[in-house]
């Protein structure tokens, strides 16, 4: 080492060459210092966020790329979640670490949400790429962004944050064969008859070159379209959005003939299943689920071609030597379902087909070909980036850093909350069914908690018409039964939770809900310390405590005054629970 270091010195003062070397020597020693500055800086860090692509349905089986170069050689982050199963919500808590109630950035459009809001909350001025850029990063992006960031609103602002930038721009951003691309504060370029897939691996490696060649660890991030459904953009303009099945690349398109949704128990189901309007949807026929069948092919012929711009990008990484110094993180914005308790294609839902995602990690330190259960959200990625990049985690993270490597003795959670507004969303052929014909279905705004714990694998929630569902996933992992409509049977024949009557277990899930519906920073991470700050309790197990009956049993409910479009807080009914502060004595509270 102390070599190493003399002979960087002398070389930084005269040169290689001019140490008068044979060329072989000069080569190793070149080597070795490259090695040494790789070694000495920051690490670069490599994003790849997919559009709607599905963990349930085994989409990433079908990526043999991918899992080659990020899956095979790193962590795969089984229990991955994100907290809205919507475009544009999920992406603002991506990029600021907080959740959407805290974004207030709730849908894909205006007024509640879409780029003009993520402006008007003043994130434009405070986000993830400007504060690495903060701390010595430079930063890169191409692909989807945002929803409502347009040919006509590019510029009003530009965003911020990136040393170099390509976005797809509404309202040709999921026109696969027709997408418009605005670089840096240049005028939008059209794309017409390019394959977007083709258009976004090309900028992706130019910017890729434009990182390695900067003397500064690098940040970026690539957001091909896939395998988001097709939107026709003279159908936008026409008011009438109507989502078909993706577009692959040419030389994708004869792939995968036999394959199908995966026919699991909650596929087309004979009976009913789920609450509102998911429960009144009607069984599919064979036309519809052979369309169904067309439809989930072509995601997966869709994206081929993001598993050969992984590849490439991987590729141009170890020809330049700095794969070992880059952390690739390849997730997806949120999952998707096709014909789970009978529902057109879409996401929107909080059943785990469309709030848990592929996560992948691959870098120094990282476990290689391991499989991590640790639960982890969306709102996690931002303070992940920070903990990888050195930087100290902001108070106003609703997340904490992902457990990485082995070695991580960081702050983990159990919980994971999901939370929507406004309306389900409905894509394909046969998606008219809401309303009038529509594709949209109103009230379909929802609290809800995902558990994960020692002996438990729960999902409870509340819409805003005050329907309820619990789910126990250990003996129900395709969410069908819904304990919730049993729990005020008390008899032997009951269903239990870590040994406690349904109603115990609802009492103790309601509170921790009604914490994190409107939870903010540390209490987020931690929310049983507001319940019971002086108690021994931070997971459900030691808030099942007989001790704790009388306590849980007098809190507040969650519920909704009425149905909204976006988050009035008005409408969504109590918002403070009650707070032990005297142990198991829980007749008073502040």
């Amino acid at each position: 080492m102390k070599i190493t270091t003399a002979l960087a010195g002398l070389v930084a003062v005269e040169g290689v060459v001019a140490l008068n070397l044979q060329p072989e020597l000069q080569s190793a020693l070149q080597s070795v210092l490259k090695h040494s500055e790789t070694q000495s800086r920051k690490p670069n860090i490599l994003f790849v966020i997919t559009d709607d692509q599905d963990l349930q349905l085994d989409s990433i089986s079908y990526t043999p790329l991918i899992s080659k170069h990020i899956r095979d050689q790193g962590t795969f982050f089984r229990n991955h979640f994100v907290t809205t199963a919507l475009c544009c919500p999920s992406r603002v808590s991506l990029w600021t670490g907080r959740q959407a109630h805290n974004t207030n950035v709730t849908d894909v459009s205006p007024p509640y949400g879409g780029y003009p809001k993520f402006v008007e909350r003043g994130f434009n001025d405070d986000f993830l790429p400007l504060w690495l850029q903060e701390a010595g990063y430079d930063t890169y992006y191409t692909g989807k962004m945002f929803n409502a960031h347009t040919v006509e609103n590019y510029h009003s602002p530009y965003i911020n944050g990136f040393n170099g930038s390509d976005f797809l721009l509404d309202p040709y951003t999921y026109s696969y064969l027709n997408s418009t691309y605005q670089r840096n504060h240049e005028p939008p370029v059209s794309h017409e008859g390019e394959h977007t897939i083709d258009v976004i691996t090309g900028k992706a490696l130019g910017f890729l070159d434009d990182a390695l060649a900067g003397e500064r660890p690098f940040f970026l991030a690539v957001s091909p379209v896939a395998p988001h459904s097709n939107v026709d953009p003279t159908n936008i303009a026409s008011g009438k959005i109507y989502m078909s099945a993706p577009i692959p690349l040419e030389r994708h398109e004869h792939l995968f003939h036999n394959v199908t949704v995966p026919r699991t128990a909650n596929f087309n189901p004979d009976q009913p299943s789920g609450v509102s309007w998911v429960h009144d949807l009607p069984l599919q026929n064979q036309s519809v689920v052979d369309y169904n069948d067309h439809f989930y092919r072509s995601r997966l012929r869709a994206l081929q071609g993001v598993d050969e711009l992984v590849d490439g990008l991987v590729t141009r990484l170890e020809e330049s030597g700095q794969l070992d110094n880059t952390y690739i993180i390849y997730t997806s914005d949120n999952g998707f379902h096709i014909g789970q308790h009978r529902l057109p294609p879409g996401k929107t839902c909080g059943f785990e087909e469309d709030i848990r995602v592929p996560l992948f990690i691959r870098g120094p330190g990282v476990a290689k070909g391991y499989g991590q259960d640790a639960v982890t959200t969306h709102v996690d990625l931002a303070p992940t980036f920070f903990h990888l990049a050195g930087i100290p985690a902001r108070d106003d993270f609703d997340g904490t850093a992902i457990p990485v490597t082995p070695k991580f003795d960081g702050q983990r959670h159990e919980h994971v909350t999901v939370e929507y507004w406004g309306s389900g969303v409905l894509e394909g052929v046969y998606s008219s069914i809401g309303p009038g014909g529509s594709t949209f279905i109103p009230n379909n705004t929802y609290k809800s908690v995902r558990l994960l714990g020692e002996g438990y694998n729960l999902y409870y929630s509340v819409w805003c018409n005050n329907e309820h569902e619990l789910y126990d996933l250990s003996t129900d992992p395709y969410q069908l039964n819904n304990l919730y409509q049993t729990s005020s049977q008390a008899d032997s024949n009951e269903p239990q939770i870590l040994g406690r009557s349904l109603t115990q277990a609802i009492n103790r899930l309601d509170a921790l809900l009604m914490v994190l519906k409107s939870c903010q920073g540390a209490t987020c991470i931690r929310p049983w310390d507001v319940l019971q700050p002086v108690d021994s309790v931070s997971t459900l197990q030691d808030a099942l405590k007989e001790d704790y009956d009388g306590f849980y049993g007098a809190q507040p409910q969650v519920s909704f005054d009425w149905c909204d479009a976006g988050y009035i807080v008005e409408a969504e009914g109590p918002q403070v629970p009650l707070t032990s502060r005297h142990g198991v004595s829980w007749d008073v509270w502040v």
